[in-house]
């Protein structure tokens, strides 16, 4: 019997040689054909360029500008016109010969790294196909490597072997799988070779996970689950809404999904008509790679603060750390959270509706220190038309208005005694810069007077056109201030738990604080979607696709806001409910609210479960620190306990936090040790240098992620990984809140193979829901 399994497994270590050898060869071919493609494209991009060269040469050498007639104008502009035609196509076809020399060489080292066979019923004998990156062909029609965005690639992440539909521009296609091969290869080298009847291969899926964290996030094509692959390619949902558990690959999956749309309506859909809203700048850093690297350009990426900013410039947004560190009363909170509900969006549409009425606020247009038109002018216009005009519509009538009226009063200002004076001044220059080209030769005094002083004139109307184009008669400021005024008689504030002198009150801190130019965040939305109304502007229509990140740090108004800002585009949103660091308990609503936004009928909900991110002790750690959390599934990879270190006093455990790093810089790990706090970072930033331990302290959403060791406040924390995380004083004084228990969850999983929670005195009571035997214990 033992000499039987010896020969059974000789015989598939054959196999396993033979099908590795037989995988090599055909690679190697591949290899040769794709460098021949790159000496193809080399020399587009070089005849590109000799033509570029030799088109602008003809040009200076035989440009004839004929201006003496109309029709050598004609000539020369269609000349000119026909050459910047040519130097067009030409730069087109080096930029398309450089994009695809750029592919080629990238495929070069990794052409692909999976192979199905398979049947399609009706067909005499099965396909074979390679996916990579990128597709690739040496004839036409004949694709050694399919894209893995292809619909047929689909076949390969969406089921094992056996009978698998898929989507094809004209309908379902189904097809039998025969085969599913997976390759792990490096330098047109094939390092494994495996057979699978999953959709990826736990191994392929255990070796990525296993790989140390890096500063910028890297491409998940080749481990995309069957769940991840159906939020990347779906295309009919208005609301694609992906509630995942830390480490799900949920942002990693979206971001194929861009790439995927991308490809989808290649031509019909560009980058920049793609936005995703992500929780800090410091994100965007860490993922600006992964949709360059799939040969696609970024699409434009802000985060809300930023978004809510460019706005509104002259005034100064409360950030990220401002809002984290801010203590509020229980009656500031029950009035942001009313700020950031649906009935006050509700309300704020209700006010600016009842504006059509009345209670618009103007401010007097200003001339040489008198009014020119006033508030109570303007205000007359604004009102003389009928109820059918909305709010945009008052606006435009009321500017074209007053453009009439300051066009008739150029006549009647040249005769004032300021106009005499002015032109009886005017030096040569002046002269010279009025009269421009224009003939100097009048029939008399008075006409070359009219001229100059309507010039005059008209130069000093200037700022007063600007004004009426520039909707400087209004008061947004003064006109946010009446509305939330106003809202005590719109809204039933009792039955939020709001006192009207409560109210009163935080319309006061408003006002100072629009006063020294501040604004906050729970405002700001609903001073910039009441100038959207006033104003009548309807959007960014050109925007096809808003992807928002961490959604569970939303509000319902903001989302609101969003869906009224890009009304044609579809929506994705992502997150984790079990992270609410601002909004916590409100999130639970968030569901049932965005109902309410968008048509259930192309709504979609999926649920990623399955945590990769951290080991399955990790995991195990993090998911019993919550309480009533949404569900979390540890993948099968494990690795060390998590270590729980409670010292006596604050100098032990500087000296526990040392020797943690110095394990982790020997395992070479990257590690962040995340504070809860800016000020308990920076201090800790600041002792730690000072003993000479290099650290990296990042205190601003701006900074970019560092190698080695970083310190990194909770809230700037979100969506980011690293080997090793050490959780920075886990005390009952810093963490006592019950409603901090979404806090500590984030942070801890953030960790992917070390965690290290360390504490002075008395451990924080959240961790008391964790079963002792998922940690280690010391002091």
């Amino acid at each position: 019997m033992l000499h039987l399994y010896i020969e059974i497994h000789d015989w598939r270590f054959i196999m396993a040689a033979t099908i590795k050898q037989q995988e090599q060869a055909h690679l190697d071919s591949v290899v040769d054909k794709i460098k021949v493609a790159q000496t193809k494209s080399q020399e587009r991009i070089d005849q590109a360029a000799s033509d570029e060269t030799a088109i602008r040469d003809n040009f200076s050498n035989e440009l004839r500008l004929k201006t003496d007639s109309y029709g050598g104008m004609m000539e020369t502009a269609l000349s000119v016109r026909q050459q910047q035609q040519l130097l067009g196509e030409r730069q087109h076809s080096w930029q398309h010969a450089t994009n695809e020399l750029a592919t080629l060489k990238k495929m070069e080292k990794t052409p692909y790294f999976a192979r199905i066979d398979f049947h399609e019923a009706g067909e005499d004998r099965s396909e074979t196909i390679y996916i990579g990156l990128a597709s690739f062909s040496d004839e036409p029609d004949r694709f050694l490597v399919y894209d893995w965005r292809a619909p047929i690639s689909s076949v390969y992440y969406d089921g094992g072997l056996g009978d698998v539909t898929y989507q094809t521009p004209d309908g379902e296609q189904t097809v039998t799988v025969k085969l599913k091969r997976q390759f792990q290869i490096e330098d047109a080298t094939i390092k494994t070779v495996f057979d699978t009847e999953e959709a990826v291969g736990d191994q392929m899926l255990l070796d990525a996970l296993s790989e140390q964290s890096d500063t910028k996030m890297k491409s998940i094509v080749t481990t995309i689950q069957k769940e991840q692959n159906q939020i990347i390619r779906d295309t009919k949902s208005d609301l694609l809404f992906v509630q995942g558990a830390a480490g799900s690959g949920k942002t990693a999956a979206v971001l194929q999904r861009v790439a995927y749309l991308l490809y989808r309506y290649r031509g019909k859909l560009t980058a920049g008509q793609v936005v995703l809203f992500s929780p800090n700048q410091l994100f965007n850093d860490y993922i600006d790679q992964v949709l360059p690297e799939l040969g696609e350009q970024n699409m434009v990426q802000m985060t809300y603060y930023q978004y809510s900013g460019r706005r509104v410039p002259k005034l100064a947004i409360e950030t990220l750390s401002q809002r984290f560190s801010e203590d509020y009363t229980d009656a500031q909170k029950r009035i942001d959270s009313l700020k950031g509900s649906l009935d006050f969006f509700d309300a704020v549409t209700a006010y600016a509706n009842h504006l059509e009425k009345e209670d618009m606020i103007f401010k007097n247009i200003n001339f040489r220190g008198k009014p020119f038109f006033t508030k109570e002018k303007i205000a007359e216009i604004y009102y003389s038309f009928n109820e059918n005009y909305r709010l945009g519509n008052r606006l435009d009538g009321t500017r074209e208005q007053l453009i009439k009226q300051l066009n008739r009063r150029i006549s009647a200002e040249m005769r004032t005694k300021w106009v005499e004076e002015a032109v009886q001044s005017l030096s040569k220059e002046d002269l010279d810069n009025l009269f421009d080209n224009q003939p100097r030769e009048f029939e008399s005094e008075d006409k070359e007077f009219q001229f100059l002083a309507r010039k005059i004139v008209m130069k000093a109307f200037t700022p007063i056109r600007q004004a009426v184009v520039r909707n400087r008669f209004l008061s947004i400021n003064a006109q946010f201030v009446h509305m939330l005024r106003s809202m005590p008689a719109i809204i039933d504030l009792p039955a939020f738990g709001i006192s009207r002198e409560d109210w009163k009150a935080s319309v006061a801190r408003a006002v100072d604080s629009l006063k020294n130019r501040h604004i906050t965040l729970s405002n700001v939305s609903a001073y910039l979607y009441l100038y959207d109304k006033i104003t009548g502007k309807h959007g960014e229509r050109d925007m096809r696709y808003v992807f928002i990140d961490e959604i569970q740090d939303y509000t319902p108004f903001q989302l609101a806001f969003l869906k009224f800002s890009f009304p044609r585009a579809r929506f994705t949103l992502l997150g984790d409910l079990n992270q609410a660091i601002f909004t916590k308990e409100n999130s639970r609503t968030l569901l049932s609210e965005l109902s309410t936004m968008f048509d259930p009928e192309k709504t979609r909900v999926v649920q990623l479960t399955q945590s990769y991110r951290s080991t399955q002790q990790i995991t195990d750690f993090t998911r019993h620190i919550l309480v009533n959390g949404e569900a979390v599934t540890a993948f099968n990879r494990s690795g060390a306990l998590p270590v729980v270190s409670v010292s006596a006093d604050a100098e032990s455990t500087i000296a526990r936090l040392k020797q943690q790093l110095d394990a982790n810089n020997a395992a070479k790990e990257t590690t962040a040790i995340i504070g809860k706090s800016l000020a308990d970072c920076r201090a800790l930033a600041d002792r730690l240098q000072a003993d000479g331990v290099k650290v990296t302290l990042i205190q601003s959403e701006n900074q970019r992620l560092a190698p080695g060791v970083i310190i990194v406040p909770s809230f700037l924390a979100k969506g980011l990984e690293f080997d090793a995380v050490i959780v920075w004083e886990a005390s009952k004084k810093t963490y006592f809140d019950d409603g901090e228990r979404q806090l500590l969850y984030t942070i801890c999983s953030r960790a992917m193979h070390q965690l290290t929670v360390l504490a002075t005195g008395e451990l924080s009571p959240l961790f008391g829901t964790v079963p002792a035997e998922e940690y280690v214990l010391e002091g």
